[in-house]
């Protein structure tokens, strides 16, 4: 099996590839973008080879019939051309015909001789996003991307049956992952349903044979959150990718799910008296008190870790009262999300301090029925966390083979 070094520039020279560059600011102004339409991809849409959908953005139809050029076709490799340089998006069936953003390089392939998923993989090494970085960064500013540097990206490529055994292999872990990224979906979904039957619409487990009173259960107590849990504010330190310390729990690790995938969450040095002060401990809930403020978080599992100090950290007073899954789900509904948007401060960057953010009255169910609550809750966030442990040893397995078989050093 013989391999070949390619380089980008050299097959945009013979018209195998086309690059673009995303339409100028002059041509795709803030006052296009509209509430629905046709979805542009950002540079904060770009994961590493796949889409990341949050605060998509959109224009209507007369916008993209005026940026043709820009819009993007099946198997598509998007750039981001500022900050996130070492990530990229491989473009599938559902992004079809979505648009480039501003801030973003297009690269199609114009041949049959490469499998443009094979590319994909290949800038996912290690190594590779390392020489993105290498390549982009400017001391003065943010690292910054553009088609001179990706045409000097170079490649081993082995013949197309090779490249399609690679993909082959390769995807099978990406579909496991998203299988069980699905099965996560549908257990979180679940238990939140439960939360608003039980909590929400009052029909719990014998609530016909319930008297109200004002409205409310009997036995059901209406108290405010400062009564029941104590605040705490985080750390301050700078997040490492290193193991320097415990794992560093950030606003960003949080604010997009509802459980904590400890696979992902950085590291950071902290001495021993600061470690005993920020240890996070089960069933303690975290929420971000700036830019997202009222997302919310849950420690479920006995792991070396502080928070950071755009977090503020409840931890219960009395669990004889008080359900650390019943006070999670409770903080999660709109109820709670409606309350903290409408008390956040400032007009680009929202903000709550820790005492706004327990100045919300809840209902306080029996604590019978946040046991029974926790019985049918808990089998369900273990089975979450049984799949993102799946979903991280499948993540390593993946990445200890892919660089050796982008090497050719393991035969397909």
């Amino acid at each position: 099996m013989s391999w070949k070094v390619i380089t980008l520039g050299d097959l945009v020279v013979d018209s195998k590839i086309d690059l673009q560059t995303g339409p100028f600011g002059t041509q795709l102004k803030a006052s296009d973008y509209t509430e629905e339409g046709t979805p542009v991809i950002n540079v904060r849409n770009i994961g590493y080879g796949s889409l990341r959908k949050d605060r998509l953005e959109f224009v209507p139809d007369h916008v993209v019939n005026r940026l043709k050029k820009h819009i993007l076709q099946r198997n598509d490799i998007v750039f981001g051309r500022k900050g996130a340089v070492d990530r990229h998006l491989i473009v599938t069936e559902n992004e079809y015909g979505w648009m480039q953003g501003s801030d973003c390089i297009r690269l199609r392939f114009l041949t049959d001789e490469i499998n443009p998923q094979y590319f994909s993989y290949f800038i996912m090494t290690e190594n590779h996003k390392q020489w993105m970085i290498n390549q982009c960064s400017n001391k003065a500013t943010m690292a910054s991307l553009n088609q001179d540097v990706i045409k000097r990206i170079s490649f081993q490529l082995p013949d197309l049956p090779t490249q399609e055994k690679i993909v082959d292999l390769l995807s099978k872990y990406d579909d496991l992952i998203e299988n069980n990224t699905k099965r996560i979906t549908l257990l979180d979904n679940a238990a939140r349903l439960l939360y608003k039957e039980w909590f929400v619409h009052l029909r719990f487990p014998g609530n016909e044979n319930t008297q109200f009173i004002n409205e409310l259960p009997g036995g059901w107590r209406n108290l405010h959150l400062s009564e029941l849990v104590t605040t705490q504010y985080g750390f301050t330190e700078t997040a490492q990718t290193d193991p320097v310390g415990p794992k560093f729990l950030r606003g960003t690790d949080i604010n997009k799910v509802n459980y904590i995938d400890w696979s992902s969450v950085p590291y950071c040095k902290i001495n021993s008296t600061d470690y005993d002060k920020y240890k996070l401990d089960i069933g303690d809930i975290v929420v971000i008190r700036m830019a997202d403020p009222g997302k919310v978080g849950i420690v479920e599992k006995e792991i070396p870790s502080v928070f950071a100090s755009y977090l503020v950290r409840m931890k219960i007073k009395d669990k004889e009262l008080m359900s650390s899954y019943y006070l999670f789900y409770t903080l999660l509904d709109s109820a709670y999300q409606g309350f903290v948007t409408g008390v956040s401060t400032g007009s680009t960057r929202k903000s709550a301090s820790a005492k706004l953010l327990v100045d919300f009255n809840l209902n306080v169910p029996p604590r019978s029925l946040l046991n029974l609550f926790d019985e049918y809750i808990i089998p369900l966030r273990k089975e979450i966390s049984t799949l993102l442990d799946q979903n991280k040893a499948l993540y390593k397995a993946q990445s200890l083979l892919l660089p050796r078989l982008m090497k050719g050093e393991i035969s397909v």
